[in-house]
């Protein structure tokens, strides 16, 4: 069918018009959400899809989310072909039905003008429960998919505007916090249903034809804008490799991912066949989420002033060969593959491209490294489940910028937000003793690596237990430096319970007790050229600030600071760089 000509300014119009109405799901997602993992950290992705299931707009509050959803669309959408109605409300969270990991349920709603099925309204959301053995959806040890949660497959919450109980109960009764999830469902249906309103008013505006119109011009724009940035980079193949720390199982053996990115004319290839085979522990990741993180990789790399829509993907392929930690088959344990597993598949694209674009490329940032945790709290007389995103980590240094500072891990780009740390005290029975940034924590470089943080809690209940995931935990794993920046630290988790100290992995359980105090020391990110080059009162600074300690400065930077004045003592840092 030939689609009619389009004013370009009617084009930029109708964009920027679907672009707010993800915007609108995304917000009423924060204000009408019972967990604080919509409503403080934006821990979601909303979206709209058009009938052919192609990726129209997305919010980017989790970016590493995003790339996902064209799976699960198109996992509903073939699930129920020829049975789509209006007044349907599909819900998925199985990995092997096209999710990223199960923690992450999504929201569908089917939007029907005039008698026909056009647009998708889409939301996912991390959950506090999911089921399952673990804590907050994380269960470190687990081997397979039944141990870590509910499967569910692409299903209805509601039938032609029906509310289906038996699918309601099926969920809320395999959940510990049945009040948080059972709103959190709420929250995304009637999220996408304001998103389902905008599209309706949209089509009754311009309609359809003229809508379909506008979004081929604009996914051509975004091909055509992808390609260029490509055809910059120097044609050839890149190859690098980076490490898990383990699965959580086989606590002594890091697990390999490897990437060969092939760049040609304006096409690229990212091929992750050199990775492990799938392992017995929860880190394997599945499809959607390995393709998602090369996705994040590239748009992080080039200038991404464009719509990240269908058009952006035409030109990346990714290669992942079924049964490696890069692509499981059923029924591997999937749920840490959004922190452990898609960080090191980020790295190792950076790393593969630094051979190519050096000065287009970030140094690596610390990867997450903290406990979820769950019980029951005496101040709300409520069941409660919380990931402690107060723990975040510092961003990679890159050519002419520091680090950003306490901004998280990778795949979150700075999209996660810092919950308030009063709402956190009143929301769980923690005391917060110490937040703030950790000393030395950003990898020396001409351009430093952005600060971790130090965050110390006293627990104030008993019962509670807590699940430690992410990774960072090593030195090979720990945040690396680029074109002669140095790596940041590896993050440190511990608990003191009186005067013993007791080492926290990653991918661990743990059971808490009254009056233990919780430290986690993570990371900063990595740093960007020789330090030895960094302005001597850069560094000075830094130490005024108490940010660089006076030994890192000497030993990294080679600048001596007067402990007194904090002046840089020009004789003696001229002797030391020599």
């Amino acid at each position: 069918m030939t689609r009619p000509v389009i004013d370009p300014i009617l084009v930029a119009v109708i964009g920027n018009r679907l672009d707010t109405i993800t915007k609108e799901i995304g917000q009423t997602m924060l204000r009408t959400s019972r967990s604080p993992i919509f409503s403080e950290a934006r821990d979601f992705v909303t979206g709209i899809f058009d009938n052919q299931n192609r990726l129209v707009a997305q919010t980017a509050y989790i970016p590493v989310l995003a790339g996902c959803l064209p799976y699960t669309v198109k996992a509903i959408y073939e699930h129920f072909k020829g049975d789509i109605h209006e007044g349907d409300v599909y819900v998925v969270n199985d990995p092997y039905s096209g999710n990223n990991h199960p923690p992450d349920i999504t929201i569908a709603i089917p939007v029907f003008w005039q008698g026909k099925f056009e647009f998708w309204s889409i939301s996912k959301g991390h959950h506090a429960d999911i089921g399952g053995g673990g804590v907050a959806g994380y269960a470190p040890g687990c081997t397979s998919i039944f141990e870590e949660c509910i499967r569910i497959v692409p299903s209805r919450l509601y039938s032609k505007g029906v509310y289906q109980t038996d699918m309601w109960n099926m969920i809320l009764k395999n959940v510990f916090l049945t009040h948080i999830v059972e709103g959190d469902l709420n929250c995304q249906v009637g999220a996408c249903r304001i998103g389902e309103r905008g599209l309706k008013t949209i089509l009754e505006k311009y309609g359809s034809e003229t809508l379909y119109a506008a979004m081929d011009e604009i996914f051509d724009a975004s091909e055509k804008h992808m390609r260029s940035e490509i055809a910059k980079i120097p044609k050839g193949k890149y190859y690098a490799e980076r490490f898990v720390d383990h699965d959580g199982v086989n606590t002594d053996k890091m697990i390999k991912l490897a990437v060969e990115v092939t760049v040609n004319d304006d096409s690229m290839i990212f091929d992750l066949s050199a990775s492990d085979k799938q392992v017995p522990g929860y880190v394997n990741s599945p499809i959607a989420n390995t393709v998602s993180s090369c996705y994040l990789a590239i748009l992080t790399t080039v200038d991404s002033d464009f719509a990240f829509n269908e058009g952006a993907l035409r030109p990346l392929t990714v290669i992942a060969p079924s049964g490696s930690v890069v692509n499981c088959e059923f029924p591997a344990p999937t749920t840490c593959a959004t922190i452990a597993t898609a960080n090191p598949i980020i790295e190792t694209v950076w790393l593969a491209l630094s051979q190519a674009v050096p000065q287009k490329v970030q140094a690596s940032w610390s990867r997450w490294s903290a406990p979820a945790s769950m019980g029951f709290n005496p101040n709300t007389g409520r069941t409660f489940a919380d990931i402690h995103f107060l723990c975040k980590s510092g961003a990679g240094a890159t050519y002419g910028f520091d680090g950003w500072s306490h901004l998280g891990s990778i795949v979150t780009c700075g999209g996660l937000r810092t919950p308030d740390p009063e709402l956190h005290e009143l929301s769980s029975p923690y005391t917060l003793l110490d937040f703030e940034y950790l000393v030395d924590s950003g990898g020396p470089g001409k351009w430093r690596g952005g600060w971790g943080t130090l965050v110390r809690w006293r627990v104030d209940a008993p019962g509670i237990r807590s699940a430690n995931f992410g990774g960072g935990c090593r030195e090979a794993t720990a945040a690396y430096g680029l074109m002669g920046g140095k790596p940041a630290p590896k993050n440190i988790l511990q608990v003191i319970r009186g005067s013993e100290i007791i080492p926290v992995d990653a991918e661990s359980l743990l059971n808490l007790e009254v009056g233990d105090i919780y430290e986690v020391y993570e990371s900063g990110g990595g740093g960007f050229g020789n330090p030895l080059e960094r302005p001597a009162e850069k560094v000075a600074k830094d130490v005024h600030d108490g940010l660089v300690s006076f030994k890192s400065a000497k030993e990294d930077y080679g600048v001596v600071v007067d402990p007194l004045t904090f002046e840089v003592d020009t004789v003696a840092t001229s002797k030391l760089r020599a």
